[in-house]
């Protein structure tokens, strides 16, 4: 089960890093990051229907993520056994922590004299 969950993280930092790139090559308002990959400001930088191509493979790869992240969630929590709630019965609080008083002071003349601290110069 162990050898699933990382196969299934590695493929989701994939698909997460693949994703990120693609959003970052489409062409946007300004021209966007696709200027650097030799386009100018209004065109793309792997031509004129590249947009329409980035958007439906980017609302794909979109699509796979969340199916990808539901997945795991799905199997790691399966594995869970015990939720922690099960042990404490309904209505019950949890244990209030005692308050301690708190220490009384020394009388004014207990007090030692405490030497100068030496100055570092």
């Amino acid at each position: 089960m162990e050898f699933l969950q990382t196969i299934l993280m590695l493929l989701l930092f994939l698909t997460a890093l693949f994703m990120i790139l693609l959003v970052l090559i489409q062409r946007g308002k300004g021209g966007g990051l696709s200027g650097a990959f030799g386009g100018m400001g209004g065109q793309s930088a792997f031509g004129t229907k590249a947009g329409d191509l980035f958007t439906r493979i980017t609302i794909g790869v979109a699509t796979f993520w969340i199916l990808l992240c539901m997945l795991t969630i799905y199997l790691m929590g399966g594995a869970q056994k015990e939720s922690m709630f099960e042990g404490i019965p309904a209505g019950e609080k949890p244990a209030e922590p005692t308050a301690t008083a708190p220490a009384e002071p020394a009388a004014p003349g207990d007090e030692k004299p405490q030497p100068p601290a030496d100055k570092a110069d």
